[in-house]
């Protein structure tokens, strides 16, 4: 009997010690994948902050090539007027780029605000467009609210770093075809003359207004103020009729 009870004992005795390399080997992995899981949401996280989550998911289900035709979608694109030549004064590169960063995360907070999608910077010029990735009805409109608020926030902020620098705001809706371009960095740009429109109703603009291209003018004009500007000649474009938008209604 004094020889069953001691191998009992030590049999008790293996038993728990493999227990508890068993529940250290389960902490372990547990901790691993706590890690992974971690670093997975980061990794999701930048994803998401270079590309649209619809885009995202595609890319991640497999799909090598992402291109889409919009019948129509709203491109707005806004530009520092002057800060070229102003940034050459200031003392330190630093404050350019902070100077530019509350500027431009503003602008992305009054995108998210109307369910736009940033498409890209350029420079100290900042470009959205809605109705993309996901259609909508209202883009132009949002566009146009997005724009508005834009214009305030930018004053703001010039009137609190003391910068005598304007913003040039211009909006053209229409069809685009959208994609994603790169393999090693992937971007999600436009394509199409309402791009090319739209940056020309930014370039023929004046400082501290809202220019649209008529287009915009007729889908909007029950909902927002507008000043007609008359017709102009825009490179590469002919004649076109342009409007400041003032405000909404």
């Amino acid at each position: 009997y004094v020889g069953i009870a001691i191998d009992n004992a030590d049999a008790y005795k293996n038993l728990s010690k493999k227990n508890k390399q068993l529940n250290d080997n389960i902490e372990k992995i547990n901790s691993l994948n706590e890690g992974l899981e971690n670093e997975r949401q980061k990794s999701e996280k930048l994803l998401l902050n270079i590309l649209p989550a619809s885009i995202a998911e595609r890319l991640k289900a497999g799909e090598n090539v992402i291109s889409d035709y919009f019948p129509e979608a709203t491109v707005m694109f806004a530009d520092l007027a002057g800060f070229t030549k102003m940034s050459a004064k200031l003392a330190s590169p630093e404050k350019l780029v902070i100077i530019l960063n509350d500027i431009f995360t503003e602008f992305d907070m009054v995108a998210n605000k109307y369910g736009l999608e940033k498409i890209k910077t350029i420079g100290d010029c900042y470009m959205v467009a809605g109705g993309i990735p996901v259609t909508s009805t209202d883009h132009s409109e949002r566009a146009a609210y997005a724009a508005v608020d834009m214009l305030k926030v930018f004053t703001e902020i010039k009137t609190n770093w003391k910068m005598d620098f304007g913003i040039r705001i211009g909006i053209h809706v229409g069809s685009i075809v959208a994609g994603v371009i790169g393999k090693n960095k992937f971007v999600y740009d436009l394509w199409g003359d309402t791009v090319n429109t739209a940056s020309r109703m930014e370039s023929h603009g004046v400082p501290g207004r809202i220019n649209c291209s008529q287009d915009i003018y007729e889908k909007l004009k029950s909902k927002f103020i507008f000043e007609d500007r008359g017709e102009m000649e825009v490179k590469g474009k002919g004649i076109m009729r342009m409007f400041f938008l003032n405000d909404r209604k």
